[in-house]
């Protein structure tokens, strides 16, 4: 007889589950485009050099980065999710660097050029962003594609510390992610949050008050929690390389999650409980298991302590 896991139950409103319900059992997946972006602190505006955690290859896939064109992009991507997936449907998904950081006109011609790809098979559209790039004018062009796809808003929120942000070079304060989020009260946008977790000088109980900010605002429809990895070609790449710190094995990442989850509002879906780049990418931590090994391993240990999402959370 199998666990839960097995049968595909978990303590936590996951993100596969939720797709298959809203979209009547067909299998979604996200495809990614490269729309060629770049990042305020990273073209001079607010900085250089990025986010030190930052080396934009790390997120994003080989063929993203290899294809010239959104269309061609988009249809390799669509190819490989039906062959490989057996997809039947996708969110088309702007991922690497800000994908609002741009005049608004510009903007539209890129997502009508990427929604224009095999619309028949698309259900969705997200755009990954930061808090400092987003206004009430690109909300509003966001909005105008609700009528036609479930459209969500990707920000990251990273720490809710502005000294984990200075340190790390986020360029912008939690204040500006506040700002942002305010914006989207009663928006037809779906806000998914992404968050960082590990940063060396964080204390776990600074990382569980991430739960208790996130749960403030009832248009945080989803999250995406990472644990903190090292990878070349950014600048904590290199301060690790020369002085070694401390981060999460998958025993500690997973206690964490097994404390985070019970105080997360029982509403928001789970996207993601950790994230991991490609091995010829990856410094640290390397737990020497592929994803599907660490999914595994993460949610049958949420099983087998009884971890239910919101059961420790109190409006």
């Amino acid at each position: 007889m199998g666990t839960q896991v097995d049968l595909g139950i978990k303590g936590y409103k996951n993100y596969g589950t939720h797709l298959r319900e809203k979209y009547n059992g067909q299998r979604v997946f996200k495809t990614i485009v490269d729309g060629g972006f770049t990042c305020p602190n990273r073209d001079g505006s607010k900085g250089y050099g990025g986010c030190t955690y930052c080396n934009v290859d790390s997120f994003t896939p080989e063929i993203s980065r290899k294809m010239p064109t959104i269309r061609e992009q988009l249809e390799k991507g669509m190819e490989r999710g039906k062959n490989f997936y057996k997809a039947d449907k996708f969110i088309v998904y702007f991922q690497p660097n800000t994908n609002t950081y741009a005049p608004v006109h510009y903007l539209k011609m890129m997502y009508d050029e990427a929604l224009a790809v095999n619309p028949e098979d698309v259900v969705g559209f997200s755009v990954g962003t930061r808090p400092d790039c987003i206004d009430a004018e690109k909300v509003a062009l966001l909005e105008s594609y609700t009528d036609r796809y479930d459209v969500d808003l990707e920000m990251g929120m990273e720490s809710i510390y502005d000294e984990t942000l200075n340190q790390i070079n986020r360029g912008c304060s939690h204040g500006e992610f506040i700002e942002a989020v305010k914006l989207l009260e009663n928006s037809k946008l779906d806000l998914c949050v992404h968050t960082i977790f590990g940063f060396p000088w964080e204390t776990k109980e600074m990382m569980l008050g991430y739960i208790h900010e996130i749960n403030r605002f009832p248009q945080i429809k989803f999250v995406k929690f990472h644990h903190l990895h090292i990878v070349e070609g950014s600048i904590m790449g290199a301060k690790y390389k020369k002085e070694p710190f401390k981060l999460f094995t998958l025993e500690e990442y997973t206690d964490l999650l097994c404390e985070l989850i019970p105080l997360l509002r029982p509403d928001i879906v789970i996207q993601r409980l950790f994230g991991i780049s490609d091995w010829d990418l990856l410094i640290a931590p390397n737990w020497g298991l592929n994803k599907s090994s660490i999914q595994t391993y993460i949610d049958k240990e949420i099983e087998k302590r009884g971890v239910i999402q919101g059961s420790m959370y109190f409006s």
